[in-house]
């Protein structure tokens, strides 16, 4: 295995939604070509954390951080830092797909489009890419100009992850990916994400404890707001530190 290097970085981290305290002093490391993941109960602050690390939160009236987020070691709240860049740098997937009623092309291509890329072979090339690399090439590329609701839930979703790739990130948050999706369209989440940890830094939030156990290097625990445990994904579910984390994962609670 390759040496560590701290992708994303949370640093003494508190998260308002006006007077209500939704994150309670998170210190956390999510590290470059690995997948980490962030489990907890309904209502923990699992969303929540994830939408701090590319500012998704900042569009909620009455939000408010504290503390640090830090990528590749430089403050994501700093005022040289654009967030429409950022939002490119670290992509997001939803828990539901949101493909744009457009076709399936201008689905991946809207990204490269509205950042200034004109080339028609160049746009060509980068969608073909980036839907190989969602592992969803060989099912559309006879459909390209097919609307992207005319896919299945499974299928929209990779077109998600083809959206997020096309601009190149270095990292990707995963939002609950696959809680609006049937088993077999999950497993082959769960292989892409295996294979995209290669290239990107992976976060997935999921609620599904196997699937934590699965995909994942590192797992965090949340439970309130408060960063319960966090470690290697192994250690976390055969010898957890701590007693709520052994209750949670065996299912006590939650």
């Amino acid at each position: 295995m390759a040496p560590l290097t701290a992708k994303i970085e949370a640093r003494s981290l508190n998260f308002y939604y006006g007077p209500k305290k939704a994150l309670k002093d998170i210190h956390l490391v999510c590290y470059e070509n690995r997948v980490t993941a962030i489990i907890g109960p309904s209502g923990c602050g699992k969303s929540t954390f994830i939408r701090t690390l590319n500012r998704m939160n900042d569009v909620v009236p009455g939000a408010r951080v504290e503390g640090q987020i830090l990528l590749d070691g430089e403050s994501v709240h700093s005022p040289k830092v654009d967030v429409v860049e950022l939002r490119k740098k670290v992509g997001m997937v939803f828990q539901k797909p949101n493909p744009f009623p457009k076709s399936i092309f201008d689905n991946v291509a809207y990204g490269l489009r509205i950042n200034g890329l004109r080339n028609r072979d160049k746009i060509a090339g980068i969608v073909e890419r980036s839907l190989n690399e969602a592992a969803l090439w060989d099912e559309v590329k006879d459909r390209l100009d097919e609307n992207a609701f005319a896919l299945s839930g499974g299928q929209q979703q990779r077109l998600c992850i083809a959206r997020a790739l096309a601009v190149e990130p270095e990292a990707i948050l995963f939002d609950e990916p696959c809680s609006a999706i049937d088993p077999i369209a999950t497993a082959k989440i769960e292989d892409l994400i295996q294979r995209l940890k290669t290239k990107y830094t992976v976060v997935i939030v999921t609620h599904n404890m196997q699937q934590a156990a699965r995909v994942s290097d590192y797992t965090a625990f949340l439970m309130l707001g408060d960063l319960i445990e966090f470690g290697e994904t192994r250690q976390i579910f055969t010898a957890p530190a701590n007693k709520l984390t052994e209750e949670y994962i065996t299912g006590r609670f939650g």
